[in-house]
């Protein structure tokens, strides 16, 4: 596959025959005419969602960090802003670099590089909280180079993203929309997991209200990609042959038993609200959640271990199934629509 060209005046493409991936593109943006209505909602979404790192008062948590948590809740923090640094960056060269540039639906395109936007403004986030809050900024930065666990993990994703990169086929394209659903769907919830469970606890409420402005832009990334997923599935239903599937439900795995240790390895029994067995039941309900919201058949059929923290995902003043992709009242504005 080659990458879109940026403007192709000769194309002769209609709206009816434009794709995800492998159209011909003219090369114009235009908001009043696209094929995928779901895109235009989620920009509205995301565009009504905007939000700036210094709304969130940071002042309680400095108070808590160095006078109210445990040792164990204050290395549990440290490395979740370390991990959630890393998941972000990524992100924000991957959506340029090796997705956008192959897609070519222009309204698909506008999301991507509102999503980069995004990710960007998550590092810059991150960027806040630990220079407000943590004792050793640098090493925040540079944890996955004296942290094992942490070094093991982003050396997995980042290899994934690299394997799909280079010589780009279909079938890479697909599999890349399915790494990008885990790692908006899967990866980041351990650690927002773990600064809710410091929020049960009356600590570090402003860290949890900067996870609740992330995590809500996460979820409009989940739902992005697995339109995306879907809206292949019913263009190029040849693609998404047993061999593909296998090693779709692969990459699931492997991610969950990451997660898994990863989550285990930061709560090490010592966090209020977590087991390692609740830590392991939980990422593998996200993993079925994920498999069913792009029609493939679940692998664990368990249930929601934790769901006090979707209380503390919430905002105020919306209602949402995040697992569904169904948003109700779901921005600062007010916009609502019931699904994609």
């Amino acid at each position: 596959m080659q990458r879109k060209h940026i403007y192709n005046p000769s194309s002769n493409e209609s709206l009816n025959n434009r794709k995800i991936f492998g159209g011909n593109p003219h090369g114009i943006l235009n908001f009043t005419k696209a094929k995928y209505t779901w895109a235009l909602k989620l920009w509205d979404v995301m565009e009504a969602n905007t939000w700036f790192p210094r709304e969130v008062d940071t002042t309680n948590d400095v108070v808590d960090y160095n006078k109210n948590l445990t040792v164990s809740e204050k290395r549990m923090y440290d490395l979740v802003w370390s991990q959630l640094i890393s998941m972000d960056s990524f992100q924000t060269n991957n959506l340029a670099d090796n997705i956008n540039p192959y897609i070519t639906a222009p309204e698909v395109n506008a999301c991507l590089a509102r999503q980069a936007y995004e990710e960007a403004n998550h590092s810059k986030s991150y960027a806040v909280m630990a220079e407000a809050i943590c004792d050793n900024t640098d090493l925040i930065y540079e944890m996955e180079k004296h942290d094992d666990v942490l070094r093991k993990k982003n050396d997995y994703i980042s290899s994934v993203y690299e394997q799909l990169a280079g010589d780009v086929t279909e079938e890479k394209i697909v599999l890349a929309m399915f790494a990008n659903q885990i790692l908006e769907g899967l990866y980041f919830y351990a650690g927002f997991a773990s600064i809710y469970s410091l929020a049960r606890a009356g600590k570090m409420l402003g860290s949890a209200q900067m996870i609740r402005f992330i995590q809500r832009d996460e979820i409009t990334h989940l739902l992005l990609f697995q339109n995306m997923i879907n809206s292949v599935q019913k263009e190029r239903p040849e693609l998404f042959t047993k061999e593909l599937k296998g090693k779709v439900y692969e990459m699931f795995k492997i991610a969950g038993a990451l997660e898994i240790e990863w989550g285990k390895y930061i709560t090490q029994n010592q966090i209020m609200g977590f087991t390692d067995d609740i830590i392991e039941q939980y990422i593998q309900y996200l993993i079925d959640e994920r498999l069913k919201a792009v029609g493939f058949e679940k692998l664990y059929n368990v249930k929601h271990p934790i769901k006090w923290v979707d209380d503390f995902s919430r905002f105020n003043d919306q209602k949402t199934n995040f697992f569904e992709g169904n948003v109700s009242n779901y921005s600062k504005g007010s916009l609502s629509f019931d699904d994609f």
